[in-house]
């Protein structure tokens, strides 16, 4: 009788869970981590610049620190799924989820692009369950479950097999599309897509401040029956002394911060 209570309690733990993730708004970010790279020269790419004797003089105190500074945005960001670009390999993801207060499952995927620049995804395993995971030149894509909702996550940067792929998606009409990135070259007119950062970006936000002002240089697009809006993760202490994106570099000068962009984030509700 015991076992059977025990069994019993288990299973409406586990309903109870589910009922409370159902309810609650599915967050996912996508963050630019200005070139984490670690300090190892590669045999495939040239990183030679981010070595202790390349010309941004780095090292394994600047490496942590950026480690550590990415990771504190993940967490305070607390939201189930965060899409990274900009890491260099696995073991950064790794590194930067060792030094996440959350627990973290990951996907990454060796993009072998002439800069050496990867996607990886952290993940709440309870909340999102991915069945495949596809990748090619510029762009991941990760299909699953988010919060009991069928989704396929595509990151990208200007991919045009990314646009390929997100139209298929969203003509089928199977699953929630959402594409992360840098989607210049998507067509958003065709009627296949919507901007969900074009309200924040009329508002005047961007999640880079370049020399004309505050610009949205990564995007977030839905299939039009997701009427959901994205906005930018900002905070002050994201910023600099003059309220710019504290970047790691200026130039060639060390300043020590975590990324020029601002996090960009979206509630499927």
């Amino acid at each position: 009788m015991r076992t059977v209570i025990s069994i019993a309690i288990v299973i409406y733990a586990a309903i109870s869970a589910a009922g409370i993730a159902a309810r609650q708004p599915s967050g996912i970010a996508y963050y630019d981590a200005d070139r984490l790279y670690d300090t190892l020269p590669s045999l495939f790419y040239d990183d030679r610049a981010y070595t202790p004797q390349g010309k941004y003089k780095w090292n394994g105190n600047r490496y942590l620190r950026k480690i550590g500074g990415i990771a504190a945005v993940v967490d305070s960001m607390a939201l189930p799924v965060v899409a990274l670009y900009g890491v260099e390999n696995e073991q950064v993801v790794r590194d930067i989820i060792d030094r996440c207060g959350e627990d973290y499952s990951y996907v990454h995927r060796t993009l072998s692009t002439r800069n050496g620049l990867d996607f990886a995804l952290l993940y709440w395993g309870d909340r999102l369950f991915i069945d495949r995971v596809e990748s090619g030149f510029d762009y991941m894509a990760i299909y699953g479950s988010l919060d009991s909702r069928r989704i396929v996550l595509i990151l990208c940067r200007y991919s045009s097999a990314a646009e390929r792929l997100a139209s298929k998606e969203a003509q089928d009409g199977d699953r929630t599309v959402i594409v992360m990135g840098r989607t210049d070259n998507f067509d958003t007119k065709g009627g296949l897509f919507r901007d969900a950062t074009a309200a924040a970006e009329t508002a005047g936000m961007g999640n880079a401040l370049l020399s004309n002002g505050w610009k949205m240089l990564d995007r977030v697009l839905t299939d039009t029956v997701t009427r959901a809006e994205a906005s930018v993760y900002a905070r002050q202490w994201l910023l600099d002394e003059r309220n710019r994106p504290a970047a790691t570099f200026r130039g060639r000068r060390y300043a020590g911060g975590r990324s020029g962009r601002l996090p960009i984030y979206i509630y499927i509700r």
